[in-house]
This record gives structure tokens, C-alpha cells and sequence, in this order.
């Protein structure tokens, strides 16, 4: 098998497991879209109501889902007359649309700007969202793409947090670096970062604590964070990036916010879409904050995490 031939067969996988994953949010919506248009043969007031309603349901949002009715509103008012079979397809192009207004960019593979070596990568968000899970499975498909990644254990306030990533680091054979707990999480940033320059790393992914419980003692840690990192790489980090659990809903869009304000995210993981009928709210969270999605994640495999494509989970969540 060619090497075309393999990367074809791997997006035609993560298809499958992305469709399998929104299952349950698909039927949720569907079960709702049939119920808005039944009775119905085109779109009116009544239909975009109903539409309305199921959108801010499934987590999209009130702000984002209002645009949304909005510019089928002005579709249908273009097109005259569209029928109710036609909705699911006009909802998928808007929504698609959309994401890409909001920075979304469909990724091909796992990789990394050729610029920026090491390319640092600062994970934040909550306990129990899937962080630490979601870095080992980032290593995990970094160094399947040939890259050397290093690994820094910035959560030092819990010691289950390091002994987590330690089992990552150890599964995918990517070091660790490490102090003890109730260090200071610069300092581990600062080392990971100067080992990283010494073996020639190409990728350094950083944990960093997931406490919201003092916005601005959070806001103060990672700005520290940050500014001995840059002492080593000036640019660092290149990417703060949130992750999210998707099964939340609603209390995703809080974390967000919280994270936004205290940080400069500029890219999302949502976690632990499959088996939750919660997963407009991928959409809601993108458009609302401006931050584009980058990764989700599908289950607790190591191989569960994918690659963001927008057109590819819209169609898998609003599909036929």
C-alpha cells in the first residue's frame, strides 16, 4: 500500500469512528428536525422556530444558533421557496460556513509548522476534562508522524496528575520531564523547554493545573509560565490550546470563557463526544469565542483522537 493509499484509508476510518461517535447527538437532532417539519412541506416562520429551538437544545447556543436561523432566513428568502427536504442540507452548508469564518481549518495530518522547532504547545483546561489523557494521545500521533515530542508535567499540584502522564509518556515511548509535587510549574516548563533544545525535539507539549476556582492566580501562573519558556524560545508558547469536554454541554461554554480570559487560547480540543447527544455544542464554542476547533476526541483509545474537519463532522452530526 502506497503511502496516498494509506492516508486515504486512514480519513475514510476516521469517518466511520467520527460518524459512530456522534451517533447518539445525530439521532437527537434528527428525532427533533423531523418533529419541527412534520406536516410541513417548505420552510416557514413556523419551521425556523422549530429549528430555533432544536439548535439551542443540542448545545449550539443561543448567540450562535440566532445566526445560524438568520442566514437560512435570508437563504430562503433568496430562494423563494425551499422545502423542507431541502433544510438539512442548507443547515450543513451554513454551519460549515460558518466554522470557517471562525478560523477552522480542516487539518491532513498531525503535524507542525516548519519554522518553529521546538513547536510549544500549552495544554490548559479543568480537572476531569481529559487533559493529561488528551496530551499522551497527542504524543502518541505526533511521533507516529515521525516527530520527536517531549513531554513537561506542569500540573505539580496533583500528584495523580504527573503520575498519569508518566504512564502516557511511558506508553508512547516520549519522555517525561518531571519534578516533584508542589514545584514550581514554570520551572518544569523552563526544563522541559531546555531539554527539548538539547536533543533536538521537535514538538514539547506542556500540562499546566486545571484549577478555576482563582481566575486571576490562574491568569498570573501561566503568564509566568510563559515568560520563562520565552527566555529559551521567544515565541513560546506557539499554541495554548483548551480542551474541553464536549458531554458537558452548556458548562463547556463557562470553562471557555474563564480559560479565554485568563489566557491566549488560540486552538480547542473538545473531549468525550461519543455517547453524548451534546455535540452542537463544537459548533456554539468555536463561533462564540473565535477560537478554532483543532481536535476531538472519540473515546479513551489511543487512537481516539482526531484531527478537526468541519465539513466531515457536520455532515456526520446533521447528516442524511
Amino acid at each position: 500500500m502506497g503511502f496516498f493509499d494509506f492516508f486515504r484509508k486512514k480519513k475514510e476510518e476516521d469517518k466511520e469512528q467520527l460518524a459512530e461517535g456522534l451517533n447518539k447527538s445525530k439521532e437527537s437532532v434528527f428525532a427533533k428536525i423531523t418533529r419541527a417539519v412534520a406536516g410541513k412541506s417548505k420552510v416557514d416562520d413556523e419551521v425556523l422556530d422549530e429549528l430555533e429551538d432544536v439548535l439551542i437544545t443540542s448545545d449550539v447556543g443561543v448567540e450562535t444558533t440566532l445566526k445560524i436561523i438568520k442566514r437560512i432566513e435570508e437563504r430562503v428568502a433568496r430562494d423563494k421557496y425551499v422545502t423542507t427536504s431541502e433544510l438539512t442540507g442548507i443547515l450543513r452548508s451554513e454551519i460549515a460556513a460558518l466554522l470557517t469564518e471562525n478560523g477552522v481549518v480542516d487539518g491532513d495530518n498531525f503535524s507542525i509548522p516548519t519554522e518553529s522547532k521546538p513547536y510549544v504547545i500549552m495544554v490548559v483546561g479543568v480537572n476531569g476534562v481529559g487533559k493529561t489523557t488528551t496530551i499522551g494521545k497527542l504524543a502518541h500521533q505526533f511521533s507516529k508522524a515521525g516527530l520527536k515530542v517531549v513531554l513537561g508535567a506542569g500540573d505539580t499540584f496533583r500528584a495523580a496528575a504527573i503520575e498519569q502522564l508518566d504512564i502516557w509518556a511511558e506508553r508512547t515511548g516520549v519522555p517525561l520531564i518531571k519534578q516533584r509535587m508542589n514545584a514550581d510549574p514554570a520551572s518544569v516548563a523552563y526544563d522541559t523547554l531546555n531539554s527539548a533544545l538539547s536533543s533536538g525535539a521537535d514538538v514539547v507539549i506542556i500540562d499546566t493545573a486545571g484549577r478555576l476556582h482563582n481566575k486571576v492566580g490562574l491568569m498570573n501562573e501561566l503568564s509566568k509560565i510563559k515568560r520563562v519558556m520565552q527566555k529559551l524560545v521567544p515565541e513560546a508558547p506557539h499554541e495554548v490550546l483548551l480542551v474541553l469536554d464536549g458531554s458537558t454541554g452548556q458548562n463547556a461554554f463557562e470553562q471557555a470563557k474563564q480559560f479565554t480570559a485568563a489566557t491566549e487560547v488560540n486552538a480547542l480540543a473538545v473531549t468525550k463526544l461519543d455517547g453524548t447527544a451534546k455535540g452542537g455544542v463544537v459548533i456554539g464554542i468555536s463561533d462564540q469565542f473565535k477560537v478554532p476547533v483543532k481536535y476531538i476526541g472519540l473515546g479513551e483509545g489511543i487512537d481516539d483522537l482526531q484531527l478537526f474537519r468541519k465539513k466531515e463532522f457536520v455532515d456526520s452530526l446533521f447528516g442524511e
